[in-house]
């Protein structure tokens, strides 16, 4: 994100303009608030379904929610099995708040 065109950053700021979708970013920093899985989160990410529940909203606009976050760069998405997994993308996000510092 250091060499960040204006497109990116647009859909990054427009990602980040949805109380849930900002909401997401920040539960997910704390990944052991959600419920356990199989696989612990901090290492493979958040079930797709805790995020669901947590935020309340049906499983399309769950997954819509975060593609968004996705395309924009600021999460990491596995897929283990039929079971999408999510976790922050810290260097993104370190990249984006020092660029914001630096240019705006």
């Amino acid at each position: 994100m250091s060499e960040i065109e204006p497109d990116e950053l647009i859909s990054v700021f427009k990602a980040l303009g949805h109380p849930t979708r900002l909401a997401i970013l920040a539960w997910l920093k704390d990944p052991a608030s959600f419920p356990p899985q199989d696989r612990p989160a901090e290492e493979v990410g958040v079930c797709l379904k805790h995020i669901q529940a947590r935020a309340n909203v049906s499983q399309s606009t769950a997954s819509q929610f975060m593609a968004t976050l996705h395309r924009a760069g600021l999460v990491h998405c596995t897929r283990i099995g039929q079971w999408s997994h999510y976790s922050r993308n810290e260097d993104a996000i370190a990249r984006l708040g020092a660029l914001i510092a630096a240019e705006l």
